[in-house]
């Protein structure tokens, strides 16, 4: 791991790195996740990741969807430590089963474990991901299946959860002890 990217030690931040973390990066059980002790190597970068957070209930997206977008996008970037704390912490809450939750990081998007929609949702953050941008049958039918509200939301979860996963990646993150692991 590089020491310039290595969580910063806790509990006792500095006033103004725990001023921000109080706002916007909750704790569980006191503990701060380690990806945002990385972000609090740099104050500036933390309050911006955190000032555009995506996760809140004013989402045009439901937890369900925009579960699906984050969970592919951070298996389809390797990132096993964001995508283990989003399946323990929102799985359940979007209703994802067992087979559902394998199937973001393993099956392909035509797969009986999701609806047409969800396919659709999958298949433009695969191509999202390999391609910066989705080829034109996509396209076309994400602009039919999503207002342009929610297909911005998507897009902007693709690209916040890509600059997170390589973040995460880079600092080469442990696992939190108590969230979920990649299947197989």
């Amino acid at each position: 791991m590089s020491h310039d990217l290595a969580p910063l030690p806790g509990p006792d931040f500095p006033p103004a790195i725990q001023e921000i973390l109080d706002r916007y990066y909750p704790s569980r059980d006191g503990e701060v996740l380690s990806l945002f002790r990385v972000f609090a190597r740099s104050p500036r970068l933390m309050q911006k990741l955190g000032a555009s957070g995506l996760l809140d209930a004013a989402s045009p997206l439901t937890v369900r969807q925009r579960e699906i977008v984050i969970l592919r996008t951070t298996a389809n970037n390797d990132c096993e430590h964001e995508w283990g704390v989003h399946v323990k912490v929102f799985a359940r809450a979007a209703g994802f089963s067992d087979a559902q939750i394998r199937a973001t990081r393993l099956a392909p998007t035509k797969s009986e474990d999701w609806d047409e929609g969800e396919q659709l949702l999958l298949q433009a953050v695969d191509q999202l991901h390999i391609n910066g941008r989705m080829d034109e049958p996509t396209s076309k039918r994400f602009a039919t299946c999503w207002s342009t509200e929610q297909q911005l939301e998507i897009l902007a979860l693709c690209g916040y959860y890509k600059t997170v996963s390589m973040i995460a990646n880079t600092a080469a993150l442990p696992l939190e002890s108590w969230a979920a692991r990649f299947p197989g």
